[in-house]
């Protein structure tokens, strides 16, 4: 509980007010205060005690004072609460306070239901085990906010070009793949081949290259070859005769013998065909004819072949073809290797042809030999079969790589077959998801995708979370709306309003959570929503007076303190509940206000009026209650003791008296006197003209509706009683603080005040 206001220094208008400290608070308290005096800015204080917002104090930092506000309250559980250096040492949450910052924050301002009213109004009903839930719910949406935050700022490190058209969260998601660079070649060979399908089907596979063989052996066995059934003696002996002729003799000797055959055969004679002399008997002419016979021929014939057929496999434009052929396969290999896989030619076709020359010349040398001596053995020399050997090797090398081009000719086949029916669209797009797999698991990009993966997780968790809390307080709302809604209309009731409440809901915008309602006037429900409503339709700003907002802003405050289950630990503030209100509302009010009171820990009460606070102080608790007020001192406040009891004669009374006062014997303040005219006047012409001047209208209505109506039917005032209301009322404004903002200051002189006070009190006899 509040004991005292024990130090309020340089807040306000209390300069160094230590006068509350010898007037303790009970309770039950009420404090009287003019308006401008300071009423306001106690509950200020009091807000930012139990808020432990600053603010509030802080910008009522008495204007001029050179040292900050210092204010000290003494508590009952004997540690003060101290405001020094701009901050609190300790707060009191257990205050909650009824002001115009309760009904700006929670119900309306002016003549609007912002959000902020909607999303304030749905704290309240919550209360406090509500509030808990709510404002876990904000935390975890605030922790997706910051999830989100974090992953916008981690997704950005992962550049656009590398994910392939791909979201981050699905170019994060790519699984490693062992063989990602051979799946990206043969991508983009696939992909290749889809975009020259008419190449590709145009393009030849790989002939077969080859070199003609050498068969060693049978060379061999050809040099080797002679005439087994030739006589010997007659082969000796036309050797000999041979080797006396000199080089190419047995060819020249046996065409010779050609030439004779044909003679004898033709002309039946035996002359020699080269000098027509007779050899019949010759000797050596017999041994010819045994060396060449038709074995001989035959001999000689097939070493012919065998040169003549080694030569056309082994020269000529053999190596030219040879030549072409490579050129060939090593260009359809450089076609095909952008499409699939081609082994390397590695073919040195100059050292290839070298080597078959090499051994095309040693060869053929050999051969000329023998086809020279066709009886003569002959043994290859050692660089001709070094040549050969040679040649063998380089051929062996040419048939291994025209064997691995044509492996390859399945792979071209297949590729043919693929580029016909391609889709270079969709071949794109493989390869580029390959490129996003590839660039996904490269190093830096692999550890920005875990710390996005992380987030994302952490995120899922929170988001979990948040659903659970968003469940617990749906169900714990489902309750606590229906009772609130109930118990508001009770009240509404018993200030017998001309209106209701229903469909109080519950709801989750991006702000946070907020509720809606409506306001039922002649069963006609007007909602209060986040709707805007349009020129001309009925709404909050059109269809309820100040008396009824008012209404049901104290209607919201006290179903919200019924349903606190820890209301009996509650320390209420309330300030100035019954403004606008009419008379009935007001007894209502007291009447509500003393429950609130037997049902709290203290309740405070400031009021501007005095009959509203006598009403309460009438019936409290003798034993339990302080009343105080806060006068003026010097140009500020201060608290002094107030006399309720001597107050609660009609204010009304009071003023009549202090104005006679003044003028039978000139006592009292003079400033005091001054300010009293404007109410004496609106007391004496409320009761004088209760249809014309109601409570809820202001003076300076009523005075324009008397301007109008003078002369009218329904006269309110003579010409001369209006301009004479207007003269006193434009001479009585100078002294509040509504109509003038140096209302403290204004120079009061005693003659002209005099005669005011007198013209006054002639006006209200009338």
């Amino acid at each position: 509980m509040i004991e005292c206001l024990r130090l309020l220094r340089n807040v306000g208008q209390f300069d160094s007010v230590a006068a509350g400290a010898d007037l303790p608070l009970a309770r039950f308290s009420v404090i009287y205060a003019e308006n401008g005096r300071g009423k306001t800015t106690i509950a200020a204080i009091l807000r930012s005690l139990a808020t432990g917002d600053v603010l509030p104090v802080a910008e009522r930092h008495r204007l001029a004072a050179q040292h900050p506000p210092h204010v000290v309250i003494d508590c009952s559980d004997g540690a003060p609460a101290v405001f020094e250096d701009g901050q609190w040492s300790r707060t009191l949450p257990e205050v909650t306070i009824f002001d115009d910052v309760f009904v700006d924050e929670n119900i309306y301002s002016g003549l609007v239901v912002g959000a902020g009213h909607r999303q304030n109004l749905h704290e309240l009903i919550l209360g406090a085990q509500g509030v808990a839930l709510t404002r876990q719910l904000d935390t975890l949406r605030q922790r997706i906010e910051a999830h989100n935050a974090a992953l916008r700022t981690k997704a950005a490190v992962i550049p656009d070009g590398i994910r392939g058209g791909l979201t981050v969260d699905q170019f994060c998601a790519l699984p490693a793949r062992s063989d990602i660079e051979e799946a990206i070649v043969q991508a983009r060979r696939a992909l290749a081949a889809g975009r020259e399908q008419d190449q590709i089907d145009a393009a030849h596979a790989f002939d077969s290259l080859s070199l003609p063989e050498i068969d060693e052996a049978a060379l061999d066995e050809l040099l080797a070859r002679d005439l087994p059934s030739l006589d010997a003696a007659a082969a000796a002996r036309v050797e000999e005769h041979f080797s006396m002729l000199g080089r190419q003799s047995e060819r020249w000797v046996a065409h010779g013998m050609a030439l004779l055959e044909a003679t004898e055969r033709d002309h039946d004679s035996d002359a020699c065909p080269f000098c027509l002399q007779g050899i019949g008997a010759s000797p050596i002419i017999d041994a010819y004819r045994a060396y060449f016979s038709s074995a001989y021929a035959t001999h000689v014939q097939q070493i012919a072949d065998a040169a003549t057929a080694f030569r056309r496999n082994h020269g000529g434009e053999v190596f030219a073809a040879f030549e072409r052929g490579v050129r060939v396969a090593s260009e359809r290999r450089q076609f095909w290797s952008a499409y699939c896989d081609v082994a390397d030619l590695e073919l040195d076709t100059a050292a290839i042809i070298r080597s078959w020359r090499d051994a095309a010349d040693a060869i053929g040398s050999v051969l000329a030999s023998k086809e020279a001596t066709p009886l003569q053995p002959i043994a290859l020399p050692a660089a001709a079969k070094q040549a050969i050997a040679d040649y063998g090797s380089q051929r062996e090398l040419v048939a291994q790589r025209s064997a691995e081009l044509q492996e390859a000719n399945a792979a071209v086949q297949l590729v043919k077959e693929q580029a016909a029916s391609a889709n270079p669209q969709a071949l794109e797009a493989d390869l580029s998801r390959l490129l996003a797999v590839e660039a996904r698991h490269t190093a830096p990009i692999d550890a920005h995708c875990t710390a996005y993966l992380d987030e994302k997780s952490a995120k899922a968790i929170t988001e979990a979370a948040r659903t659970q809390a968003r469940t617990d307080l749906d169900a714990y709302r489902a309750n606590a709306f229906p009772g609130y809604e109930t118990t508001i209309n009770l009240y509404l009731s018993r200030f017998n309003a001309g209106f209701r409440l229903d469909r109080f809901t519950p709801a989750d915008t991006r702000g946070g959570p907020s509720c809606t309602y409506n306001v039922v006037i002649n069963n006609t429900p007007v909602p209060v929503s986040g709707h805007v409503p349009s020129a001309g339709e009925p709404s909050f700003r059109n269809t309820l007076s100040a008396g009824d907002r008012n209404t049901l802003a104290l209607a919201f405050f006290f179903a919200s303190l019924d349903l606190d289950p820890n209301r009996s630990d509650k320390i209420v503030v309330v300030d100035d509940p019954i403004s606008s209100l009419d008379e009935h509302r007001s007894l209502t009010t007291v009447q509500e206000v003393r429950r609130l009171g037997d049902q709290s820990q203290q309740l405070i009460v400031l009021s501007h009026t005095k009959a509203f606070l006598c009403r309460l102080w009438e019936s409290s608790d003798r034993g339990a209650r302080a009343a105080l007020q806060v006068a003026r001192q010097g140009e500020g406040s201060t608290f002094e003791a107030w006399d309720v009891d001597a107050d609660s004669e009609t204010e009304h009374d009071r003023r009549h008296a202090l104005l006679s006062n003044y003028l039978g014997t000139s006592s009292g303040d003079p400033r005091a006197v001054a300010r009293a005219i404007r109410p004496h006047l609106e007391s004496f012409l409320r009761v004088a003209f209760p249809e014309e001047f109601p409570a809820s209208t202001l003076l300076g209505t009523f005075r324009n509706l008397c301007e109008q109506r003078v002369g009218a039917a329904r006269e309110v005032l003579t010409r001369q009683d209006t301009d004479e209301l207007s003269n006193l009322v434009e001479y009585a404004n100078r002294f509040h603080h509504d109509t003038n903002p140096a209302w403290e200051t204004e120079t009061i002189n005693d003659s002209e005040l005099h005669g005011f006070v007198t013209r006054t009190l002639s006006f209200v006899k009338r």
